[in-house]
């Protein structure tokens, strides 16, 4: 698993960078409509889903989870921007339970590196910043939309760091495991 990460180094920063301006872009414009936050979450969804696909493909055994993962994140974006006009509510849920499921994943993926400590945490930590936001999402559907919009910014941010800081670990460990030949055919 470590190999296939420091491996796709540069997908993990791309997905850390998406999903800090996601995060920025929510905070900074509170007023945000329903309808601009479901194009949002969906087109961030697709991309961050495409990206666990692509991650996945590269691996010729055990892709399934990153496959499974990112094809859920695919459905999600694509329902949020084909039905745009779902209910706040059901926006909620639907990014809660999304939220839940990728930080449960990226949770496993940490604990599935045993090599590199520090970048285990680093997933983990991500992995329960995304569980806690899809809880606070699931326990406080009615504070507004707004306030959705500032929490998952500021979850989102958090999160996008801890992937950035992790992708730049992981490209530091691709240099080191191809500087002495490490690697193997993934």
């Amino acid at each position: 698993m470590l190999e296939l990460l420091a491996k796709n180094w540069g997908w993990v920063l791309v997905r850390g960078v998406f999903t800090i301006v996601f995060g920025a872009m929510a905070v900074f414009w509170p007023e945000i409509t329903l309808l601009a936050l479901v194009i949002l979450f969906g087109a961030y969804a697709v991309v961050d889903g495409i990206t666990a696909i692509a991650m996945g493909a590269r691996r010729s055994s055990g892709r399934g989870i990153l496959i499974t993962l990112g094809v859920l994140g695919v459905i999600a974006g694509l329902i949020a921007l084909f039905w745009p006009g779902l209910s706040a509510l059901a926006l909620l849920y639907l990014i809660a339970i999304w939220a839940i499921v990728i930080g449960v994943g990226s949770i496993v993926s940490g604990f599935g590196l045993s090599r590199d400590a520090g970048g285990r945490w680093l997933f983990v930590i991500s992995g329960l910043a995304g569980v806690v936001l899809g809880i606070v999402l699931l326990f406080n559907p009615g504070e507004g939309a707004v306030a959705l919009v500032v929490t998952i910014g500021f979850f989102a941010i958090i999160w996008g760091f801890f992937t950035v800081f992790t992708a730049v670990r992981l490209r530091r460990l691709a240099k080191e495991l191809d500087a002495r030949g490490d690697f193997t055919d993934i």
